[in-house]
């Protein structure tokens, strides 16, 4: 009998399969890992025959999660995270100024980093740490000095400064508005459509969920052609861009797509959800002048849209 007190697959296949689960490749995991394609999917077999339960359904052309690779994966990206943070604190910090920062996944992925090279730019000698993660992490106690989360008014910590509010409207491919055979021009035509869910742990009816919005605009009783249900806000938005059905688009989170057409709002009617981007600083990041500019930054960029 084995006296050890924990049974736990090795890490590399736990970041194989967090990779693997966040991309939904087997290819794009091996080019993030720098491993080969055959290799991830050795690992995460491997890892499957371990837990004895498969966590994706092998489709053709398409990667999906199963309800236990979902489970594993909220899991498995919280404990990486979690390790990342703790490793990076115990590491000898680098000359200089460094900034670390998080955030959620989506927030990250799809406003922050694509804006991030203009600060970076022009700001070459911060050395800049993100960690995305959907887990309101202690900024004290992970040495991190700045967080950018999702929260209503009544919920955001004492001290958090708005970065700004957020509009709840369906958005899509422009091919799927252009369609001759089931085009977009009013809320009832989403019945010829797969609806995008966000499945978010701790999950609430609030104007981000597809009941609550068809109820609020007169079509509760509408049926979609189909439904897909992501975990991961960015990948939801993904598969909105690439057609595969109308997402509850957040904005000024998506204002970037919009504007270069990868998405559009079908129909005019939004929301204003009771929620927000808030901007919360550690006690430490309060002597770090180079904070101070990093934060002028952000909210320069939430001004300009």
């Amino acid at each position: 009998m084995s006296n050890k007190r924990y049974d736990l697959p090795p890490l590399d296949l736990m970041q194989s399969f967090e990779a693997a689960a966040r991309h939904l490749s087997f290819t794009k995991a091996a080019d993030e890992l720098a491993l080969t394609q055959s290799a991830i999917s050795r690992q995460i077999k491997a890892l499957e025959e371990s837990l004895g339960v498969a966590l994706f359904e092998r489709q053709h052309r398409a990667l999906v999660l199963t309800e236990e690779g979902v489970a594993l994966q909220r899991i498995a990206t919280e404990t990486l995270e979690r390790l990342q943070v703790a490793f990076d604190g115990l590491r000898p910090l680098k000359q200089g100024r460094q900034i670390a920062i998080t955030t959620t996944t989506g927030f990250a992925a799809l406003w922050l980093i694509p804006r991030l090279q203009r600060f970076t730019s022009r700001s070459g000698d911060i050395d800049v740490r993100l960690s995305a993660t959907d887990t309101a992490l202690n900024l004290d106690r992970t040495l991190v000095d700045v967080a950018i989360r999702y929260s209503s008014r009544d919920t955001a910590p004492q001290g958090a400064v708005p970065l700004f509010g957020e509009e709840i409207v369906p958005v899509c491919s422009p091919s799927l508005v252009a369609s001759n055979v089931a085009p977009l021009k009013a809320p009832r035509d989403l019945q010829h459509h797969a609806l995008l869910h966000f499945d978010y742990p701790g999950m609430q009816k609030t104007w981000f969920d597809w009941g609550t919005w068809l109820t609020a605009f007169g079509v509760a009783d509408l049926k979609p052609a189909s439904a897909l249900h992501f975990s991961q806000y960015d990948q939801l938005i993904q598969a909105a861009v690439s057609g595969q059905g109308v997402a509850l688009g957040r904005l000024p989170l998506l204002a970037d797509m919009m504007r270069s057409g990868a998405l559009i709002a079908p129909f005019e009617k939004a929301v204003c959800s009771s929620r927000g981007y808030y901007v919360i600083r550690s006690a430490a990041a309060q002597k770090k002048p180079y904070v101070d500019e990093f934060c002028a930054w952000l909210f320069a960029e939430a001004k300009s849209g």
